[in-house]
């Protein structure tokens, strides 16, 4: 999977990643070639006493040492450039599809887990990245230069080596093969802590309110307390590779050391330069086995990462655009839904069923019943956050999933039950659905709304600042701001999911005249828990257990069907539903 991951958003960086490449060589070859330098100056030089030459080397290897400066820092220049835009471009991928995703896959995944596989598990991928070019590009090339630059120095000697490369290898393959499960399990404990936290946050209010502080605590630090014992594990086996890896490193020293003095001694032997020279060579091929090392300590864990991102990439949404959208429609504000089922997958029953709905331009259609009947998501199928699983969802005779997205949301304004405002200001919410609009527009939207009189009191107006999800309004005023937000937007159909509840009932009653007027040739649907709200609707649609059990006007619902009834009473006293 980060094979695939990287093989696909590399690809643009090629001309880059070359030049990287050619200067982590240079860089590298300049490295190896400072040994045999040393070694001519202690053998031709510092041996036989000869100053000019000692002078001459030096200024050589003074050059070659630049040339290696120079070509490092351009390579991590270009990693480090390469590295930030692919991390740029994935965590785009994993935006770009997350966007593309319905109710049902963002339920599946849940926004903590989301959250931390376009962040975190991205950020992972991307530190191995720049790692790679700014350190294992140059350890293939400094290992393989470095043995046969020690074996042009001393043949018999070298043969260490075939011991001491092995034994590290095997080491470091050991510990990798322990640490990638150890990983998988940390950055699901992270998900833990995240889902855990982002609750907490959200929900402060209710904390407080319940006086759940403690118990909160407990929760956190239990989820905490298990992302510590892993990151614990995981960081002992990390902790006990690099003195493994040292102590092999130190055994070469000592080996090289004892060896290469009977080398020197033997007639014909080694020489001292030689010697040094070989001590050099073998440390960087070690250096080099430890860069790779520290690499592999990483690529568990970005594998890991790379995993979840893909899993992410590869999710298709239940919500497919048409091949051939439909870009233009002929009448306007004609909603139909024929024989519409809907079921969540693995669920043993539907949510809806056989709902037949129709609602027209200049009406208001109302629907209500019981909690967990199935209203949000009846309004939910319409602009298609989630696809019917049987029968149509239509919009002037064409079915929803042949419209074009951008035509869908020109025609549909859903205003849902929990209004979320984004931060910034007031006016760039309220343009969030159609950007020209004029300063004017969003004054008369927002009287329309019954939110002019608190918005004018603010001192900044229009501009007055707006926290993430518009904390910093009640309830009724997040409320009110949304349904300016799909007013401004002048839709053809309004769907209003329970979009009244926290409204006092005067403010709701001339929110409601206010709103037919403003809508009065428009497709208005909605969805209600206070019979107050919808009891002068043109239509009546009653909801139970997914299915539709009665339509009809108020009084005619009140006659003959029951659960409209019940619902009215457990409201209103007989005289008031009367």
């Amino acid at each position: 999977m980060l094979i695939r991951v990287l093989r696909a958003h590399l690809g643009p960086y090629k001309p880059q990643i070359l030049t990287l490449v050619m200067l982590q060589l240079i860089a590298t070859i300049a490295s190896l070639y400072l040994p045999t330098l040393n070694a001519d100056i202690i053998n031709d030089g510092v041996i036989k006493g000869d100053t000019g030459y000692i002078m001459q080397t030096g200024g050589v290897m003074l050059a070659v040492s630049v040339a290696q400066a120079l070509c490092s820092i351009g390579a991590v220049y270009y990693g480090a450039r390469v590295a930030m835009a692919v991390g740029r471009d994935i965590r785009a991928s994993v935006f770009d599809q997350v966007q593309r995703f319905s109710a049902r896959e963002l339920g599946q995944y849940g926004a903590p887990s989301l959250i931390t596989r376009t962040t975190n598990d991205v950020q992972q991928v991307q530190m191995l990245v720049l790692m790679t070019f700014t350190l294992m590009v140059s350890a293939p090339i400094m290992c393989v230069g470095g043995i046969i630059m020690a074996l042009n120095q001393d043949v018999p000697l070298s043969a260490l080596l075939v011991i001491l490369v092995p034994v590290l290898g095997v080491i470091v393959s050991v510990l990798v093969r322990k640490l990638r499960p150890a990983f998988r399990s940390m950055q699901v404990r992270i998900d833990a802590v995240n889902r855990i936290l982002r609750e907490q946050i959200t929900g402060i209010r209710v904390i407080r309110a319940f006086v759940k502080d403690n118990h909160e605590k407990q929760r956190f630090g239990g989820a905490n307390d298990e992302l510590t014992e892993m990151s614990l594990r995981t960081g002992r086996l990390m902790a006990f590779m690099f003195p493994s890896v040292m102590f092999v490193v130190y055994i070469s020293t000592i080996a090289v050391s004892w060896f290469g003095a009977h080398r020197i001694a033997a007639p014909h032997g080694m020489q001292i330069g030689a010697l040094t020279a070989f001590q050099s060579y073998l440390m960087q091929i070690l250096m080099s086995v430890m860069m790779a090392t520290f690499m592999f300590m990483m690529v568990p864990r970005a594998e890991v990462c790379a995993e979840r991102i893909v899993e992410v990439l590869d999710t298709d949404s239940s919500v497919v655009p048409p091949s051939a959208p439909v870009t233009e429609l002929r009448s306007h504000g004609h909603l139909e839904l024929r024989g519409t089922d809907f079921r969540y997958p693995g669920a043993e029953a539907p949510v809806l069923r056989g709902i037949d709905l129709v609602a027209r331009p200049g009406e208001t259609t109302a629907v209500i019943g019981s909690t967990g009947s199935g209203k949000t998501t009846l309004l939910g199928l319409v602009p298609r956050l989630f696809d019917a699983t049987g029968g149509e969802v239509l919009i002037n005779g064409t079915d929803v999933k042949q419209l074009s997205p951008e035509l869908l949301a020109r025609t549909v304004g859903l205003v849902p039950q929990k209004p979320y405002l984004f931060s910034g200001t007031i006016a760039s919410n309220l343009r969030y659905g159609r950007p020209d609009a004029t300063d004017e527009e969003l004054w008369a939207a927002l009287e329309t709304a019954q939110a002019k009189d608190f918005v004018s009191k603010l001192d900044e107006g229009l501009q007055a600042p707006v926290a993430q999800g518009g904390s910093n309004f009640s309830g009724g005023q997040r409320q009110r701001l949304a349904i300016a937000r799909t007013l401004v937007r002048r839709p053809e159909i309004y769907l209003f999911d329970d979009s009244f509840s926290a409204l006092d009932y005067a403010t709701d009653a001339r929110l409601r005249a206010a709103l037919s007027l403003e809508t009065a040739e428009a497709t208005v649907v909605i969805v209600a828990q206070r019979v107050s709200t919808i009891r002068e609707a043109d239509r009546i649609i009653v909801l139970d257990e997914g299915a539709v059990v009665g339509t009809g006007t108020h009084h005619e619902l009140m006659t003959d069907n029951p659960t409209y009834r019940e619902i009215v009473l457990s409201q209103l006293t007989e005289q008031e539903a009367a």
